[in-house]
C-alpha cells in the first residue's frame, strides 16, 4: 500500500487510531489487522459468494460517483477494475477476518476497501480505502446489501439449477418405473397399493412447491438498502445514487436487482433473509423425508424392505465385510439438519435489529449462504448417486402386495367395514392371500374377486 513503510517482514501502515504492522505481502490495512488481532473466535470465514458480492458493490458504488462526478474517472476506473478482480475470487487469500466480528460488519467492509484500495493504488496515485472506494457508502449498507446480493446470486446459479436438476431426475426414474406396483405404507404398516411412480410424483411435488416458495422470496431478496448509508437517510449519498449503483451493479452481475423502497427497513431489520432461510429450512425437510423413504426402501437387503437398491459407493463398515449403506441419503440427512440449524441462528440474529442497525449480519450472512449451498450440493448428490442410479428389486415388492390383506379395503361398499377387518385379521393370522379368504368369507365370486382386489385396478 502506497505510503507504507516496511520493517523487516512487516510494513508500518496507519488508520485513525495510529500506527499497524501488517505483513509486508498482505494487501489489507490497519484496520483489517486490527480485526484479525480482535476476532481470534473460530477457524471461519466469509464465504467466497460474500466476497464476490462485496467486489461487486465496491465496483458499481465506484461506477456511480463517476456518473454522479463525485469521484474522478481514472480513480473510479481503477477501483472498478480492482474491484472485479475481488469479485472473481483473485485475492480471496486477502480476506482473513473472522465470522464472529463486529455485528455490522464493518471490519469486512474495511478490508475490503483496503484491499481494493491497494490494488487500485499506483506510485503516483494513492486511492483511499474510505474517501475514495467506500465513497457514498457505510458499513451499515454495504453489508446488508452483501448478504442480500450474494443469496440470491447462490440461490439462482447454484441452488435452484441443482434443485431442477432433481426434479427433473425424479420424473426420469418415475417414469422407467410406472408399471411397478408396490404397497402403500401409512405409519409404516401395510397401507392400500400404489405405483413407485405415483410415490416419486409426491416428492416431485414437493419439490415445485419448495421451489415457488423460494422464487416468491427472491423479488424482496432482491431489492437492496444500499444508499442508506449510515442510519438509513443516506447521508452523504447523492439523490439518485442508488438507481445509478443498482444499474451498474446489474449490468456486472447479470442480476435484476432492485432499490429497496425503505432503508431504515433495510438496515434495521434482515426480514427477508429471515424469510428466505424459512424457505430453505422448508427445502430441507422436504430433501430429508425424501432421503428418509429413500433409507427405509433400501433398507435391509434381506431383513428390511429391500424394494430398491441403491449404488454401491463404498465399504458400509469397518468389521462387517460386504456391508453396504445408503451413504447418500445419510449425507443428504445431515445437511438438512444444518440448514435447519442454521435457520434457527438467522431466526435469533434476526431480532437483533437494535433501532437503526442489525447487529449479527455476517453470521446471518454465512448461514444463510451455507444453507445455499449445502441444499444445492445435496439436491445434486441426491440427484446423481441415489435417485438417478437405484434398482428396482420387484420380487420384493410383488411378494409383500400379493399376501396384501388391507387389499380387502377395496370390497368396503360391498361387504361393509366390519366385514372387511375381519377378512383382513383372518388373512394376517393364517398367513394366506386375502382373495381365499375373501372367497370363503363371501358371496362374491372368484373372478369378481379376482376383479376388485386387483392391484393394478386400486391406483
Amino acid at each position: 500500500m502506497p505510503g507504507a513503510k516496511q520493517v523487516g517482514k512487516y510494513r508500518k501502515v496507519h488508520d485513525s487510531m495510529g500506527e499497524m504492522q501488517v505483513p509486508v505481502d498482505a494487501l489489507y490495512g490497519a484496520q483489517t489487522q486490527r480485526a484479525i488481532t480482535n476476532f481470534q473466535v473460530s477457524d471461519l470465514r466469509m464465504p467466497r459468494r460474500f466476497i464476490e458480492a462485496l467486489g461487486l458493490i465496491k465496483h458499481a458504488c465506484a461506477a456511480a460517483n463517476a456518473t454522479m462526478s463525485k469521484l474522478p474517472k481514472p480513480i473510479s476506473q481503477a477501483i472498478q477494475r480492482a474491484a472485479l478482480q475481488v469479485a472473481a475470487g483473485k485475492y480471496d487469500a486477502h480476506f482473513p477476518v473472522d465470522v464472529f466480528q463486529t455485528g455490522s460488519g464493518t471490519s469486512s467492509n474495511m478490508n475490503a476497501n483496503e484491499v481494493i484500495a491497494s490494488l487500485a493504488s499506483t506510485p503516483t496515485r494513492v486511492v483511499h480505502p474510505n474517501d475514495h472506494v467506500n465513497m457514498s457508502q457505510s458499513s451499515n449498507d454495504v453489508i446488508p446489501t452483501a448478504i442480500k446480493i450474494s443469496a440470491v446470486m447462490d440461490i439462482q446459479q447454484t441452488l435452484r439449477p441443482a434443485l431442477a436438476h432433481l426434479i427433473a431426475t425424479i420424473a426420469s426414474k418415475g417414469k422407467q418405473y410406472k408399471n411397478v406396483i408396490k404397497t402403500g405404507r401409512t405409519h409404516l404398516m401395510d397401507a392400500m397399493p400404489l405405483s413407485l411412480q405415483q410415490e416419486m410424483s409426491g416428492w416431485r411435488a414437493q419439490l415445485q412447491d419448495q421451489d415457488k416458495a423460494i422464487q416468491d422470496a427472491l423479488a424482496r431478496l432482491a431489492a437492496l438498502p444500499q444508499g442508506g448509508t449510515a442510519v438509513g437517510t443516506g447521508i452523504n449519498a447523492e439523490k439518485g445514487f442508488s438507481q445509478q449503483f443498482v444499474l451498474a451493479l446489474n449490468r456486472a452481475s447479470n442480476q435484476q436487482f432492485t432499490v429497496m423502497k425503505n432503508y431504515f427497513a433495510g438496515l434495521g431489520a434482515q426480514d427477508a433473509a429471515v424469510e428466505m432461510s424459512g424457505k430453505l429450512r422448508g427445502l430441507a425437510v422436504v430433501l430429508m423425508k425424501i432421503a428418509n423413504d429413500l433409507r427405509w426402501m433400501n433398507s435391509g437387503p434381506l431383513a428390511g424392505l429391500g424394494e430398491i437398491e441403491l449404488q454401491a459407493l463404498q465399504p458400509g463398515s469397518s468389521i462387517m465385510p460386504g456391508k453396504v449403506n445408503p451413504v447418500i441419503p445419510e449425507s443428504v440427512c445431515m445437511s438438512a439438519a444444518q440448514v435447519i440449524g442454521n435457520d434457527t441462528t438467522i431466526m435469533l440474529a434476526g431480532q437483533s435489529g437494535n433501532f437503526q442497525l442489525n447487529v449479527m449480519l455476517p453470521v446471518i450472512a454465512y448461514n444463510l449462504l451455507q444453507s445455499t449451498t449445502l441444499l444445492g450440493c445435496s439436491c445434486r448428490l441426491l440427484a446423481d448417486k441415489a435417485i438417478a442410479t437405484f434398482h428396482v428389486r420387484a420380487d420384493k415388492m410383488r411378494q409383500p402386495l400379493e399376501r396384501n390383506p388391507i387389499l380387502i379395503t377395496a370390497l368396503n361398499q360391498m361387504i361393509g367395514y366390519e366385514k372387511g377387518a375381519a377378512i383382513a385379521k383372518r388373512a394376517y393370522a393364517e398367513n394366506r392371500p386375502v382373495l381365499e379368504v375373501a372367497k370363503e368369507m363371501t358371496d362374491l365370486s372368484e373372478e369378481q374377486l379376482g376383479q376388485y382386489l386387483d392391484p393394478k385396478h386400486l391406483i
